[in-house]
């Protein structure tokens, strides 16, 4: 039996939310567009979205083709602009990934666009924590079925995604995986669920779920 344990990134590992917005805003004001003063706030309202969910939510005032281009302009600079600013970890995050990956291999499944897993792991040199990752961007395929491929690809018998809203919840229910809740981040769950207050309570929430009292992966 191998259990394994998937991230969602935005609201869970990270809060990228000020970076992206002044990436975003960079790119409004290249354009000479009105709409230049986005904040993280409004990047936390869209987080979880995939690329048609944000271009419909933020620039639904311009054309499909055009809210479409402009998103895919924002999301394209913003993967460049964390490659070299980064975002702001939750504290003690490396101390936890030390931890977990010593006993589970660690994953990370996000509705992002390609390069932006990718940005946050080689920035912060995180790669040796996780043993594979998939995004909407490398798939077109909804997180709960990129979830489920992660989990198939590598083998694993039991899963738990950790993430901080409801949708993530869904798509844990879709993958038919288990989830934790990650409720310091920016969303809540209408379902009861196992909840963490902060990232540090992630190994003992683990522990439960996995229902052992053990440090051994099974």
């Amino acid at each position: 039996m191998k259990k394994g344990i998937i991230f969602d990134m935005d609201g869970t590992l990270w809060d990228a939310g000020e970076s992206i917005a002044q990436a975003w805003n960079i790119v409004m004001k290249r354009h000479g567009l009105k709409k230049n003063d986005f904040t993280a706030d409004d990047i936390h309202g869209i987080m979880g979205k995939t690329i048609d969910g944000i271009a419909d939510a933020l620039f639904g005032e311009y054309s499909k083709e055009e809210r479409m281009d402009i998103t895919k302009e924002c999301l394209i600079y913003e993967n460049e602009y964390l490659e070299e600013h980064g975002g702001e970890l939750y504290d003690k995050l490396e101390d936890v990934l030390i931890e977990l990956s010593k006993n589970y291999p660690l994953y990370i499944v996000s509705n992002c666009e390609k390069g932006y897993i990718e940005g946050f792991l080689k920035y912060y040199g995180f790669e040796k924590y996780f043993e594979d990752f998939e995004s909407h961007g490398n798939t077109s395929l909804p997180k709960g079925q990129n979830i489920r491929l992660v989990a198939e690809r590598n083998h694993l018998t039991e899963v738990v995604y950790i993430g901080d809203i409801q949708s993530d919840y869904n798509a844990s229910r879709e993958a038919g995986v288990g989830f934790i809740h990650a409720a310091y981040g920016f969303g809540t769950i209408e379902e009861e669920v196992l909840a963490i207050s902060c990232i540090e309570e992630v190994p003992a929430a683990i522990k439960k779920y996995f229902k052992t009292d053990s440090d051994e992966c099974l």
